[in-house]
């Protein structure tokens, strides 16, 4: 299902009726990026937090949550923190792991808290894996709102060489391991990566589970997409199926569905300020989230983010 015009407005009306539900979820973390300028690492070995989670080590502390599998050849790694972290995560990967090298690495979209040890691997020999888009993304400088100045290119052996712009799968371990499209949700490349033996989701992006969500509406990020991505993993996972967020612990696939319906809610309520003419800071101003707020932070990064890319995928030029 492909989002637009058309299908917004279809996609107002489901939104209309579906379940009065608010929640929150995490944005991801905003990287201060100076092109060419070498830093020092952000973390020592000691900040790097390993957590066993159905098998797969999750490693949190670099920039994002880096799930890694041991294979006979080295071991499997899902997204690679930020470039300034990639030393110290690599060595507690290997530690985790108990391999030498790392023999594959899917980016679930490019942002540089997702690819910031593809340049390590892929020097080294590893296979890296992302969409299409993403790997365009590393071969410019690009620019968003989630970061400050401008991020890339990389190198040609940082940049993924076996893309998707669907679906695909591996063998690894002895296991099958699936990745999909997620369509426009947190940006326009984004995967999330399944595996069923485990009844393990990593969902990347559009999911996370401390702090409020980003949508990147300047690379293809925008609400319809952001909701159709709850869509697709709720038709995957089951109630019990173990989702690894971004950042933060993790949730359930009975989660995920109940904030879909949130989500959905959240959207009716953006049509409705839509047709009455409301802009960006209107609905921060409105404060639909006010009861959430203690817990989970300031929306208001949030709220604006989506609305605006209501606002671009809907308004004609």
């Amino acid at each position: 299902m492909t989002f637009s015009r058309r299908t917004f407005l279809r996609g107002s009306a489901q939104a209309i009726g579906a379940a009065s539900l608010l929640g929150a979820l995490p944005h991801a973390t905003n990287a201060a990026l100076a092109a060419g300028k070498e830093r020092k690492p952000r973390v020592a070995a000691r900040d790097i937090q390993v957590k066993d989670v159905a098998g797969l080590a999750v490693l949190s502390g670099a920039g994002c949550n880096v799930v890694a599998l041991p294979g006979p050849d080295g071991a499997l790694m899902i997204d690679g923190g930020l470039a300034e972290n990639s030393a110290v995560l690599l060595k507690a990967l290997a530690a985790a792991t108990r391999t030498s090298r790392v023999d594959t690495l899917i980016n679930t979209h490019w942002h540089p808290e997702q690819t910031g040890s593809n340049e390590a691997v892929g020097k080294a020999g590893g296979t890296l894996i992302a969409h299409e888009v993403s790997r365009l993304a590393l071969t410019r400088a690009e620019q968003s709102p989630l970061f400050e100045g401008s991020y890339g290119p990389l190198p040609e052996k940082a940049r993924p060489a076996k893309t998707t712009y669907n679906t695909g799968s591996l063998q690894f371990a002895g296991e099958p391991v699936e990745y999909r499209y997620l369509p426009a949700a947190h940006t326009n490349g984004d995967l999330f990566i399944h595996f069923p033996r485990r009844n393990v989701i990593v969902a990347g992006g559009p999911v996370a589970a401390d702090h409020w969500p980003v949508i990147d509406y300047q690379n293809g990020g925008f609400m319809h997409g952001f909701l159709r991505s709850y869509e697709i993993l709720s038709e995957v996972a089951h109630a019990d199926t173990v989702i690894i967020p971004a950042n933060g612990p993790t949730l359930t696939g009975a989660d995920i569905a109940k904030q879909k319906d949130m989500y959905f809610e959240l959207f009716r309520m953006f049509c409705v300020s839509f047709n009455k003419g409301y802009g960006p800071m209107d609905i921060v101003a409105e404060r639909p989230l006010k009861a959430f707020e203690a817990q989970y932070g300031d929306p208001a990064q949030f709220l604006e983010y989506a609305y605006r890319s209501t606002q671009l995928a809907t308004i004609p030029f």
